[in-house]
């Protein structure tokens, strides 16, 4: 609230100023060249204050609007997997959830989902759709900056179904994490480094544990 406050006060100064100045014109039959002047500047500073609120909003844009996730937290592992990638799979997880705007978190390999954590969506993730194929056949991320905007959102209903943003992030050539968070544009670049480093650790614990399977 102070934030916009602050941010529309230059606007409110300049157009008030502008006003002051105008009526005091009107209200002056026979201005001298002092007051002349002196409107002249006036007018300026007024502009200057309102040009100044303006480019604030190009260079400084509101923040997106965040919504509550409509679901129930939990925290769901594949019974079968090892104590050594429990362990991992818990704690990359919970450094995604605490580090990153992701609120919901679902790491898929081959045909199955490993884990599922934050806010859980009303379905169970049972396959994979284009958008997530399209990820793990490039092995590049894929961000959905604003998930209303994309008609192939349909394919993460195993996400919130108010799910703004999601990221998937190819881990190997069997998995991916897909990523979900509660406002459009949330993630920064450097969110999307730290959830690749995340990614690369993750691979090389999987290649391990499975090659040694």
């Amino acid at each position: 609230m102070t934030d916009q406050i602050l941010r529309y006060l230059p606007l409110a100064t300049g157009v008030l100023g502008g006003t002051l100045l105008l009526v005091n014109r009107l209200l002056t039959p026979l201005p001298t060249p002092s007051q002349a002047r002196a409107d002249v500047v006036g007018v300026i500073l007024a502009a200057v204050l309102i040009l100044t609120t303006l480019i604030w909003q190009r260079v400084q844009p509101r923040p997106p609007q965040a919504v509550r996730l409509e679901g129930q937290e939990g925290f769901e592992l594949a019974a079968d997997l090892s104590p050594l990638l429990k362990t991992e799979l818990a704690w990359l997880s919970y450094t995604v959830l605490m580090n990153t705007p992701t609120k919901s978190i679902v790491i898929w390999r081959g045909d199955r989902p490993l884990l599922r954590r934050g806010i859980l969506g009303p379905k169970p993730m049972t396959g994979t759709g284009a958008i997530v194929q399209r990820a793990l056949q490039t092995q590049r991320p894929i961000y959905l900056v604003d998930l209303a905007l994309y008609p192939g959102r349909i394919e993460f209903d195993y996400l919130p179904p108010n799910t703004q943003g999601v990221i998937c992030q190819p881990v190997d050539e069997q998995t991916v994490m897909i990523l979900g968070t509660n406002a459009p544009r949330s993630y920064t670049q450097q969110d999307e480094r730290w959830v690749a480093a995340l990614g690369a650790k993750l691979a090389q614990v999987l290649t391990s544990e499975y090659n040694k399977a």
